[in-house]
Parts: structure tokens; sequence; C-alpha cells
């Protein structure tokens, strides 16, 4: 091993979900139990009221969020701060990523080299346990949590955490050479994915199994069908392939703006098929799918994008 490969490390976070706040200052009292360092979404949720959960959005407090294991880039660590940039979240704030702050508590550095292993186990439960080197339960992981895999063991595979080895139950995970050998999905396979978590409550921000905003659920959704995909609707809008509205397909993406379609862009859903959307809402509703027809957003929509690729006639 060179010195420069011992020597080189990367951040990574270190709760089940980290989320990343517009400033310091924006979590309230009501939010510790996001911001600790063995932060909990349930309970931060069981803590928070419609009221409270709302202002995240129109007080514009929350940005986004990270799962455990991955990783950012720390521009700056200040009074128990981290000011990071999220590469794989892509956005117009940053060309490098998603920038934000997040409690420089709920991360941690690693080597580098100790965060490549023969492949990656990627989470396809809803939650699943990760268990420490003694398989003990360490802590609950959400949905498309990804960390590198060691090796398998029975009816389990050894990961690298954070905090050193662990293990993960083979049925909660899906192992790939590398992240980017997860296959691309169909329209369908966009579809079958979302479906899965009807009735998950929305939230600001959301980019976990513990619930989803309109982008994040569409962000993730193409994650987990081999896509990485911008992180917000605006820009959303503007990447992927322009589909007109009359040549729709299920699992393209639908844009929604004010002022009857005119004004700013403010929510995205998958076209489900037979004129519905499958969409998270805003606050206090859950994922669901609903019929365009005689809706407000019949009226407000404005263009819709496809990301990922047509497979038919394909082997």
């Amino acid at each position: 091993m060179t010195q420069t490969q011992s020597t080189k490390t990367t951040w990574v976070v270190r709760v089940p979900v980290a989320t990343i706040w517009t400033a310091p200052d924006s979590p309230r009292d009501v939010d510790q139990c996001g911001i600790s360092d063995t932060a909990s979404m349930t309970e931060w949720l069981n803590h928070l009221s419609y009221d409270t959960s709302l202002a995240l959005c129109e007080d514009n407090l929350v940005q986004s969020q990270l799962l455990y294991g991955e990783e950012v880039m720390v521009d700056e660590l200040k009074e128990g701060w981290a000011k990071v940039v999220v590469p794989a979240q892509a956005s117009k704030k940053d060309d490098r990523g998603y920038p934000g702050f997040v409690p420089a508590s709920q991360l941690k550095e690693v080597p580098e080299h100790e965060w490549q292993g023969n492949g990656v186990a990627v989470v396809h439960t809803r939650q699943a346990v990760l268990l420490n080197e003694h398989r003990q339960p360490l802590v609950e992981l959400s949905y498309l949590t990804s960390l590198p895999a060691r090796k398998e063991e029975g009816e389990w595979v050894k990961v690298r955490t954070p905090e050193g080895e662990g293990y993960l139950a083979l049925e909660d995970v899906t192992l790939y050479p590398s992240r980017e050998a997860i296959p691309k999905g169909s329209g369908e396979d966009l579809i079958r994915a979302g479906e899965t978590f009807l009735d998950l409550p929305y939230f600001w921000g959301g980019m976990s199994s513990y619930g989803y905003d309109c982008s994040g659920f569409a962000y993730n959704m193409h994650k987990a069908c081999g896509y990485e995909i911008p992180r917000d609707a605006t820009d959303q809008a503007l990447a992927g392939n322009e589909v007109p509205l009359d040549g729709l397909k299920p699992g393209d993406l639908l844009f929604f703006a004010y002022e009857e379609g005119k004004g700013r862009i403010h929510h995205v859903g998958f076209y489900y098929g037979d004129g519905k959307m499958l969409h998270s809402p805003n606050t206090g509703k859950t994922i669901e799918i609903i019929d365009l027809k005689d809706t407000v957003y019949e009226k407000e929509l404005c263009s819709a994008r496809r990301y990922w690729q047509d497979t038919e006639g394909s082997t």
C-alpha cells in the first residue's frame, strides 16, 4: 500500500439518515432527534406536528437528506457543523453537487481505500437492521442504503460501515459489482418501485424510506433503477429527454407550475398510465395514485421528461 493510499480520506454519513439543513441555526428545539449523533427519523417524526413539519418547507429550514454511508465533500468544519456538498445529488446551487449544512457528529472521516470493497450491498427492503461485528443490532437503515460489500457468510454479507465491519441479511440487500453496475430499469420498473411506497407520509426534503418529498421520491425511484438524476424538481425538468404531453409513457416525470403551468415549477410526479399520476403530494398527505382529470394538477401540468431507457425490442 502506498503512502497516498493510506492517507487519502473521504467523509461518510454515520447515522441512518442525515438531514441537510439550510443553515446551522435552522434546527429548532423540536428537531433535536434529527441532529443528534444517534439521529432517529422515527423519533423525530413522532415529535413533529403538522405545523412544525410544514415549517421545514415554509421557513426554508431543510434542503435534502443523506443515507448512512453516503459520501460527502466537506468544505468547512465550524462550531459543530460541516458545510458540505453532495456529489451524487446534482443541483444548480453548486456545480459540484447539493450544498448545505450537516451536524459534524453525523459524519466520519474514513480512509478512502477502505470505502471500496468487492462490490456493494444495496438495501432493497423498506428498512434493514445493520448488525455490528459481533452480530448485535447496530442501526436500522433505509431503503437504498449502499455499503461496500466484503464477502458473503451464510445468510449474511459482511459490509464496511463508518464504524468498522458489520453485517446485513442477504434477504434484505442486492449485491452488485459496483454502484455503476446497477442495471438500468424501464419506465414500468420505476412505477413498480414507487408503488411499494404507497401511503408513505410526505416529508419535506425527504430522501429516505421514512418519508420522501416529491422530487426526492422521483430521485430515489430512479436511483433504485440505475439512474442518477438531479435532486430538485426545477433541475429535473431541465435534464433528461423532453416528452410531448401526448406521448407519455409510465415512468415519465410530470412537472407542474404555478399560474396554470406558466409560472415556477413546484411539483413533480410519475406518469402512471391511463391519465393517472403516482406522486408524493405535500405535508400531511401520503404517496398516492390519482386521476389527473379535473384536478389542479391537470391545469398546472407544464412539461414531461424521460430519464429511463426504452428497452423495447432489446434482449
